[in-house]
């Protein structure tokens, strides 16, 4: 199996840092770090082609201000899976019931559960 190629959305340097460390410790590859909603968004410009070098993303929920959910909807309609990770405890917004919540600070067991499973076939 290749090693899953994730991209982060996560404003704070040190928090997205500790994200990639613990993302390449347990296999995965970083495809993209971005600190502002609309790098993202600029990155996956078509939905309906994903970029090659993404098979899925690990988003906090609020990004200097502006919440991550045009990056979602942008990953759910490319079929790129997701997880959220918030210091917020609940989602402030309806439609991504069935997306994983990862607290903040993230556990590294409970994120390597959440991706698990990207990059392989469905």
């Amino acid at each position: 199996m290749t090693a899953p190629r994730i991209m982060i959305v996560e404003d704070e340097a040190l928090v997205a840092l500790m994200v990639e460390d613990l993302l390449t410790d347990i296999g995965c590859r970083i495809s993209g770090s971005f600190g502002a909603v609309d790098e993202a968004l600029d990155y996956l410009k078509d939905a309906a082609a994903p970029p090659p070098a993404l098979d899925g993303a690990v988003l906090d929920v609020n990004v200097g201000g502006t919440m991550v959910f045009p990056v979602a909807e942008r990953l759910r309609a490319a079929g790129i899976p997701f997880v959220f990770a918030t210091g917020y405890g609940a989602l402030p917004r309806k439609g991504f019931e069935e997306v994983p919540v990862l607290n903040k600070p993230i556990d590294p067991v409970l994120l390597e559960d959440a991706v698990k499973g990207f990059g392989q076939a469905a």
